[in-house]
């Protein structure tokens, strides 16, 4: 038996995609309608969306601004992480020291494993150290958002070193006389960008969409203040829930029309 024959039909595809997407669109499509629906009169209207905007509105809202200026100052922080470190180890670790590939793509595959609770208890002594040393600004969640994310920039990187041949880039630029950061920068990372750019979107989507962490640290980012907003005003919360999604599905279309356009490229 063949793995084409093993691959399902395009029916058992069709079916198994609307059955998902149709238990995605029901809460989606029922937060829609309670933000457009006047509760007092029954009457579809734009008024709460329209409050967005209202000056009035603004100290409800400020707490979701805040967090949300945190939360994109720590999604920033999180992608340098990612680029910075883990994506030059990986180059690292691949090119000069293979044997230590399975177990670096072990620890870094272990926090998906771990609950979040769990990863927070372990984080609390030495976010009291930072605390005390760097201050308890929500920009400190970088060090605990870095670990959160490992698993899926990883996967992105990998797949990308996986496929293109980094010993021959690297050999073949360092012949010609070029040093190791303009080999990295100028050959290995233009090669590698479709999964840099994923894992960095990627990163930026998980960053978002964290809660537990931030609540139990006591740091104010984008979901937090989301359960806050939601105890004053529960159409406000709604609106951004359904941006942040919204937002969040966006990069996930992004990823994979690169993955399409990469597949492109290789074939051609």
């Amino acid at each position: 038996m063949t793995t084409a024959s093993l691959a399902p039909r395009p029916a058992t595809r069709w079916v198994i995609g609307g059955t998902v997407g149709v238990l995605f669109a029901i809460p989606l499509l029922s937060t829609l309608l309670y933000t457009l629906i006047d509760h007092n009169t029954g009457q579809f209207t734009v008024a709460h969306w329209a409050g967005l905007f209202d000056s009035a509105n603004q100290h409800i809202l400020k707490p979701i601004w805040t967090g949300l200026g945190n939360s994109l100052v720590l999604a920033l922080l999180t992608v340098l992480i990612v680029l910075l470190l883990l994506a030059p180890t990986m180059i690292v670790i691949n090119l000069r020291m293979p044997q230590l590939r399975r177990g670096f793509e072990f620890l870094v595959l272990l926090p998906i494993s771990i609950p979040a609770i769990v990863l927070v208890v372990g984080l609390s002594p030495i976010y009291l150290v930072i605390g005390h040393s760097l201050g308890t600004g929500a920009w400190t969640l970088a060090f605990a958002y870095g670990i959160t994310v490992l698993p899926f920039a990883f996967r992105s990187i990998q797949a990308s070193i996986d496929a293109i041949d980094l010993r021959t880039l690297s050999e073949a630029s360092r012949a010609s006389g070029a040093g190791w950061p303009a080999t990295v920068l100028l050959v290995l990372v233009p090669n590698l960008r479709e999964g840099l750019l994923a894992a960095s979107l990627i990163s930026t989507a998980v960053v978002l969409g964290e809660f537990t962490i931030a609540s139990l640290l006591n740091r104010q980012v984008f979901q937090t203040s989301l359960l806050v907003v939601s105890k004053m005003d529960g159409y406000a919360s709604s609106m951004f829930t359904l941006l942040s999604l919204a937002f969040a599905f966006g990069l996930l279309i992004v990823i994979g029309r690169l993955g399409r356009i990469s597949a492109r490229k290789d074939a051609s």
